[in-house]
């Protein structure tokens, strides 16, 4: 591994440290995007205006080629951005899911005039993209996929949606979204699969928000009734949408799996400070300190493995699926380590007031979060699986339903 910026690196990253020194906000004055009412309001025309900011210096999408809008730059000169950009109070991303998963898949399959419609929209942050992919019945598999799409009955060529789709992120304030839908049920699960996008506003399509125990409504269910769409809005061939939608999926791996929450250093920082059973400061405690040791090694490993990706992004070349084992670690110690701290701090543990809380009631909120994180992005067992096989090079799952149309498929009745 190479931890030092090649002489071209450096000279990006000390430009991108002057834009942001010169345009980023140096407070954060926004809210919530997710909430309702004023506060989500305020939130949200924050992050669109520091979108359309970025957007206009050609920072918005580096990676993106420049007819697409983007800057045409390299992925390690996006990792860079990424890195000074946090070192700033900007407003939340509502946007990652439509320019890091839905809008690239789009552009992808989709002629010249829909690549022309969306993209710059979605780059500057005028219009907001969400994913309609899992499903109450199919649990971790996409491909189980029942909201079905079938031809309108009469000579238009249209499609008509109906089903329901769960845990989208987004998509009560997204305007577009890209769907899988079962258009052949004839076919094995993974063979009769079509994406579509789909106008969020249509009348036929309704979100409910899911009332998260964080006092967050980040996911949402989506029901469709007989949403009429046309042909033109199909994201690839006619029972292609597997081939499709790992497109997304892959991206989808990169845009999530990165670190987030209260690490090690804020519980130490905590501990510190906080009494033991003893009356001796938390810390004192060895089994405590046993977890923090723990929990430092696996940062430190995961630092390097993010190094490692770098510096393939640096040469050149594309990171491997290795990238899954990130997501998997991150998600399980952001949950062990909020609940340790939540249980060290005894009864103050359940107070959730950032204005009470140690650490404006971050581990509260950490230990809310991770459920959610080992779910969104791929389960646990789906990463484990993708590790299992294309990392170490196990024997792949027996997969019985392989060759089964999905009609004939039990379903638990």
């Amino acid at each position: 591994m190479d931890f030092n910026d090649t002489p071209e690196e450096a000279v990006y990253r000390t430009q991108v440290k002057a834009w942001l020194e010169a345009n980023a906000p140096k407070r954060y004055e926004g809210g919530d995007v997710e909430e309702g009412g004023a506060e989500g309001s305020l939130g949200m025309a924050a992050a669109r205006a520091w979108q359309a900011k970025k957007a206009a210096a050609g920072y918005a999408q580096i990676t993106w080629p420049k007819d697409w809008g983007g800057a045409g730059g390299t992925p390690i000169q996006q990792v860079i951005f990424n890195q000074e950009e946090a070192n700033y109070p900007v407003p939340g991303n509502p946007f990652q899911i439509g320019l890091g998963m839905c809008v690239p898949t789009v552009a992808t399959f989709a002629d010249q005039a829909t690549k022309d419609r969306f993209v710059g929209p979605a780059l500057r942050g005028e219009e907001i993209w969400c994913q309609l992919f899992s499903e109450p019945s199919g649990g971790s598999d996409v491909a189980a996929a029942r909201t079905k799409a079938v031809r309108a009955d009469d000579s238009s060529g249209d499609w008509i949606i109906s089903g329901q789709k769960v845990w989208t992120t987004g998509a009560q304030f997204s305007d577009f979204g890209i769907v899988v839908t079962r258009t052949n049920p004839d076919a094995p699960k993974h063979k009769g699969l079509t994406m579509f996008w789909v106008d969020m506003h249509d009348p036929g399509i309704e979100v409910k928000p899911i009332h998260q125990m964080s006092g967050g409504s980040g996911f949402n269910e989506v029901f469709f009734t007989d949403v009429r769409v046309k042909d033109s809005q199909r994201v690839g061939a006619v029972d292609d949408g597997w081939r499709v939608s790992l497109v997304t999926l892959m991206n989808e791996r990169l845009a999530v799996g990165g670190p987030s929450g209260t690490g090690w250093a804020q519980f130490l920082e905590t501990a510190r400070s906080v009494p033991g059973l003893d009356g001796a400061p938390a810390i004192q405690d060895r089994a405590l300190r046993e977890k923090l040791a723990d929990w430092y090694v696996a940062t430190e490993g995961l630092k390097h493995t993010r190094n490692r990706t770098m510096t393939a992004l640096s040469r050149g070349q594309t990171p491997g699926p290795e990238s899954s084992i990130g997501k998997v670690v991150t998600a399980l110690q952001m949950q062990d380590l909020a609940n340790t701290a939540v249980e060290m701090l005894d009864q103050y543990g359940i107070i959730n007031d950032p204005e009470l809380a140690p650490l404006h009631a971050a581990f509260q909120g950490s230990l809310m979060f991770a459920p959610g994180l080992r779910i969104a992005g791929g389960t646990d067992e789906i990463l484990k699986n993708i590790i299992a096989e294309r990392v170490l090079g196990l024997p792949g799952d027996i997969r019985v339903d392989k060759d089964v149309a999905f009609k004939d498929l039990p379903t638990g009745r």
